[in-house]
């Protein structure tokens, strides 16, 4: 019989635990990068070509194309990725898993996430505030030329905290629900949002249904993510986890987004800050709520705070991932 990752769950979680930590060991090589690109990469492509043959006419006309350029996403991303389990299926349970969560391992981001919030704090350390806002535009998209030194440390932790929602537990916990077809089903919404689920002239409707979507898949993991760093702020010296879990039941809902306040929430409160805030995009003020009731002063010493606590959280979610699949083999 024909073996599948999706027809056990154990198996998916021993994937996840797997993928997770090769990730984390290796990241994605840049020899792999330059040879073959990246899974994003090669979504990217596609939803450009869907962009640029749906996104036309008036507004009704291109969110109907935006819908239909979802439906196409999915139905090519989720065959590829059903393609893969079979054929690693063929291989048998052990050998399978491996195949599988060395495929999956590109999925998640956690040393990549790392590596480039450290680089803030690094270069804020060595170059300056000069130094800090190029470091700090790599990975947000605000104006950095209207960021002080705590504005960029503020948002290098909140970039850290959204993108451990959505960059790592989000596709681990699709990956663990629904094996590799889950984990870059999930990818490909998340992508598509990214590319094309801004509010612009050219997306505002062709990327409706991306954006709604995205919201969606996102919403337990963002959850998760909140309880992840309440639990890390427990075992971190310096961080307070009932100051944490205060912030996400009083802020957490007061963001612009329904799933970003969740870990910013937390973050700020473990760490004592108050992150979030109005912000500058593309010269327009864009007003949101203050998550946490800390200090709003921050500096490079609280981005190294931050990512201590997030790998922590992010080992807590290889425990989760490992602990489920061996008690699921076990009952």
């Amino acid at each position: 019989m024909l073996w599948t990752a999706l027809a056990h769950p154990p198996l998916t979680l021993a994937i996840l635990a797997l993928a997770l930590a090769v990730e984390a060991a290796a990241g994605y090589p840049q020899a792999l990068y330059r040879a073959l690109g990246h899974p994003v990469t090669w979504i990217g492509r596609l939803i450009g070509a869907l962009d640029r043959g749906l996104n036309r006419g008036d507004a009704r006309r291109r969110r109907a194309g935006g819908v239909l350029a979802l439906l196409v996403l999915l139905a090519v991303v989720g065959a590829a990725a059903l393609a893969l389990t079979a054929l690693a299926g063929l291989a048998g349970p052990a050998l399978g898993v491996l195949v599988l969560g060395l495929l999956a391992a590109s999925l998640p981001a956690q040393r990549s996430l790392h590596d480039h919030v450290a680089r803030v704090a690094r270069d804020l350390r060595a170059e300056g505030l000069a130094g800090g806002r190029r470091a700090v535009s790599m990975i947000v998209g605000r104006d950095p030329e209207t960021l002080d030194e705590a504005a960029v440390c503020r948002a290098a932790i909140e970039s850290l905290a959204e993108n451990f929602s959505d960059g790592i537990v989000a596709p681990a916990f699709w990956l663990g629900l629904g094996g590799l077809p889950g984990a870059a089903l999930y990818k490909a919404v998340n992508t598509a949002d990214s590319m094309v689920g801004h509010r612009t002239p050219r997306h505002g409707a062709f990327g409706w249904a991306s954006a709604r979507f995205d919201d969606l898949v996102n919403l337990p993991a963002s959850r998760l993510t909140a309880a992840l760093i309440v639990a890390a702020a427990a075992l971190r010296a310096g961080a307070d986890p009932r100051r944490a879990f205060a912030a996400v039941r009083r802020d957490a809902g007061r963001h612009r987004s329904p799933n970003a306040g969740w870990p910013e929430a937390a973050m700020a409160g473990a760490l004592g800050l108050a992150l979030a805030g109005p912000r500058v995009y593309g010269g327009t003020v864009v007003e949101d709520a203050w998550m946490g009731d800390g200090r709003r002063q921050a500096g490079p010493a609280d981005v190294e705070r931050a990512l201590a606590l997030y790998r922590t959280a992010c080992l807590l979610l290889w425990a989760l991932a490992a602990g489920s699949a061996a008690l699921g083999f076990l009952l």
